[in-house]
């Protein structure tokens, strides 16, 4: 197996959990697929992707200068894809649940996922602010 086609693989996996979370939001399966299987199962292909990569780079995390080094390798490069991949994901059922349970029609809700699907904080901090201006409040829980 080479990086590019777990880089396919694991877009495929999440693609569908965004899909159930904009179309079918309170279906119960939407979000145990998109917050439960796909992250479990993405992340367990970034638990071997990191731990049977993670000596060969060079780099770290204590500097921009050492994760620019880090993702010059191409696996660690995926690993850290697919974490992105995984916690956007996870961040955006966590929005549907709240949404729903806001009462936040989804109209209003599939362009915050669609942004944080793509740009993940900017999509989040969207949420947030349309959360504030629904209910009024500030309230994360």
């Amino acid at each position: 197996m080479n990086a590019e086609f777990l880089f396919s693989i694991a877009g495929s996996v999440v693609v569908p959990g965004w899909l159930l979370l904009a179309l079918a939001p309170r279906w119960k399966w939407s979000q145990r697929y998109a917050c439960f299987l796909a992250p479990v199962l993405i992340g367990a292909l970034y638990a071997w992707i990191f731990a049977s990569h993670y000596s060969e780079g060079r780099g770290g995390f204590g500097s921009l200068a050492e994760v620019s080094l880090l993702f010059q390798n191409p696996w660690l490069l995926l690993a850290g894809w697919i974490h992105y991949l995984a916690f956007d994901l996870f961040i955006g059922a966590w929005e549907t649940r709240d949404a729903v349970r806001c009462g936040i029609p989804q109209l209003v809700v599939i362009p915050c996922l669609v942004l944080t699907f793509l740009v993940g904080p900017i999509g989040l901090l969207l949420y947030l602010l349309l959360r504030l201006v629904w209910r009024k409040e500030v309230d994360p829980a």
